[in-house]
């Protein structure tokens, strides 16, 4: 199912800084990247695509509405996660994210429930009732993102929702969006400058560059295998490389590895049977695979 669609979707402010430009896209249900530097433009079209700024022109529709002229029905079916710390701190998460429900229309009652319920997803429960004043940064993200999942929406959009996060932080954060978009049916769309978390938990991606699109497509179209092996052996690199060469297979270094172009199938026997008459452990030996930030210097490359 197709949830949001842009055609010619434009956003300029004044002075003539664009910040989307001609972006035309349609993104189906799912876990979704939205990734580019800071800069490129992801926070602006989450704005439009809650009617918080209008475009200049173009248009977007979220389920077929339109956020200008449709702005209640869009945020009823829409939870928004913004990057900035926006958390009153004298209150506690569950008087908070209780508020955001009442606001949302659900009743005093079932506003209650369902913050309980939210902050529990979110493995806040047990400090549900402390001050957010003395949350970590951590705990900060979850009552951010339990406030956006409080009034049981179709679409999350979480703007850089590992903002500020450790790695362990990070990687717990990524496991919650991962469990909401796939135990929960719930689509996200994760706003992100960190091309590695995306391609761990999404399954398509919208990149761009500038307010541009760059591409849209499926994270495993874009990160399928290239016709490149990488070889990485304990010791004695250097006299693997030359004894590759010395057989046709010309390496390049990357990092421990070496970088061997996949001529023909025969490419794997060689570098076995030269590995082997070397006497050298053998780590790895597999096709690389394509990776997300290929996207952004493959552009860098092709301007310069």
């Amino acid at each position: 199912m197709t949830i949001i669609v842009t055609d010619g979707l434009t956003k300029t402010y004044g002075g003539g800084v664009t910040a989307l430009a001609d972006l035309t896209v349609a993104v189906d249900a799912g876990v979704i990247g939205l990734v580019g530097a800071n800069g490129a433009g992801k926070s602006t079209f989450i704005k439009i695509m809650l009617g918080l700024l209008p475009p200049t022109s173009g248009s977007v529709r979220v389920f077929d509405l339109d956020p200008v002229t449709e702005t209640d029905q869009v945020r009823a079916r829409v939870g928004y996660m913004p990057e900035n710390d926006c958390l009153p701190g004298d209150v506690s998460a569950a008087e908070f994210v209780t508020h955001l429900a009442r606001m949302s229309g659900l009743p005093k009652t079932a506003a209650r429930e369902r913050a309980s319920e939210a902050l529990r997803h979110v493995g806040l429960y047990e400090e549900r009732y402390r001050q957010i004043g003395g949350y970590s940064t951590g705990m900060k993200q979850r009552v951010k993102l339990a406030q956006a999942l409080v009034h049981d929406p179709d679409l999350l959009l979480l703007d850089e929702p590992t903002n500020g996060l450790d790695p362990a932080g990070r990687d717990a954060m990524l496991g919650l969006v991962h469990r909401i978009g796939n135990e929960f049916g719930i689509s996200v769309v994760v706003c992100s400058h960190l091309l590695g978390e995306v391609e761990r938990i999404c399954d398509s991606l919208i990149a761009i560059e500038g307010g541009r699109l760059l591409r849209a497509d499926r994270i495993s179209s874009m990160t399928e295998a290239s016709d490149i092996l990488a070889v990485e052996v304990a010791d004695g690199t250097d006299e693997l490389a030359a004894a590759l060469a010395a057989v046709g297979l010309t390496a390049t270094r990357d990092g421990r590895m070496l970088l061997v172009p996949l001529q023909s199938d025969a490419a794997y026997d060689r570098i076995l049977r030269a590995v082997a008459d070397l006497d050298l452990n053998l780590h790895r030996l597999d096709q690389r695979r394509h990776r997300v930030a290929e996207l952004f210097t493959t552009k860098e490359t092709a301007d310069v």
